[in-house]
């Protein structure tokens, strides 16, 4: 029987468990499926962990969600084709849910069927290798600490890349007598109250940390942007200025020639495609944005046809 391997059940790889089950409904053979998630649960991103750095096994910490977290995309924009907020919810919703409720309506879409069977849960992959006509994949159940050694048709690659942050270099970082992370270990706004917050980045997280640093009573918070700033009507409270060029003590200087004092710095510097398990020829090499030539609805083919990228579309 043909095995299909799919590596981390976030919303691409529930996705595919999904199509699977529907296809099996209709009376369509299916291939044999394991999953594998580095996680307790399925979820992916969408699960809030009060950790950062690693978790309980060592391993480190892929989830990037924080408390307070809203979608600052409507659900209109968001919503699977085949089952609709309202179906899931039985009544109309704001089209900004919070981060529980988008989660509530991800896992509602699978958890009635049985496909949780199929997932081997705190079970990190450790190695794909491609020998010309099957994939090993070598897995680490991480609650046992025993690794196995599977063999597959095709493997389907759903891990992710929004889990190893970018972390650029400013002059004075080291010497900086302050708080210094990126977004990925942001977790809760209230560790800002009453301090001078620098946010780097002009994008979505960018936006949405330096508003919910303001809320939670951040004595000021400058944006700071690499090219265009995203020119919204601020809050008194809020700026935006053009990137960093130094820091000098508790002092950051930009390019634009504004100076800050600041307690906090929170790097809304992005993510890197980084797939540790899979050996050099099957690696996609690329940076944040993806415009491959092989891609067609979110789904890229590497050139053996049996590797299997999930959810690449360009951002």
């Amino acid at each position: 029987m043909t095995k299909v391997a799919i590596v981390g059940t976030g919303p691409c790889g529930l996705s595919m468990l999904r199509a699977f089950e529907q296809a099996e409904k209709k009376g369509e053979k299916i291939p044999e499926i394991i999953c594998f998630d580095k996680q307790e649960n399925w979820g992916g991103l969408w699960n809030y962990s009060w950790r950062t750095g690693s978790d309980q096994y060592g391993d480190p910490v892929p989830n990037s969600m924080y408390r307070y977290l809203w979608s600052n995309g409507p659900k209109e924009c968001l919503e699977f084709a085949d089952y609709s907020f309202d179906e899931h919810f039985g009544k109309p919703i704001p089209s900004f849910p919070p981060r529980e409720v988008l989660y509530d309506y991800i896992i509602g879409r699978v958890k009635k069927g049985s496909l949780k069977d199929k997932v081997r849960f705190n079970t990190s992959v450790s190695s794909v290798i491609y020998n010309g006509n099957n994939f090993e994949v070598v897995s680490h159940d991480k609650k046992n600490n025993k690794f196995s050694k599977d063999n597959f048709d095709y493997v389907v690659v759903s891990s992710g890349h929004f889990s190893v942050p970018f972390i650029p270099e400013y002059p004075g970082m080291k010497s900086f007598p302050g708080r210094i992370l990126h977004s990925h270990d942001f977790r809760d706004a209230e560790e800002f109250r009453g301090k001078n917050v620098i946010v780097l980045g002009s994008s979505y997280s960018a936006e949405d940390v330096a508003l919910q640093c303001h809320k939670y009573g951040a004595k000021s918070v400058t944006i700071g942007y690499r090219n265009n700033p995203m020119g919204f009507k601020w809050p008194n409270g809020v700026k935006e200025v053009h990137y960093l060029d130094k820091l000098e003590g508790n002092k950051a200087i930009f390019k634009d020639g504004h100076e800050q004092e600041a307690d906090a710095i929170i790097l809304c510097s992005g993510y890197l495609h980084h797939f540790p398990f899979l050996t050099e020829e099957l690696k996609l090499k690329t940076r944040n944005r993806l415009y491959p030539p092989k891609l067609y609805k979110g789904v890229v083919w590497q050139d053996n046809h049996k590797l299997l990228y999930l959810g690449m579309q360009s951002l």
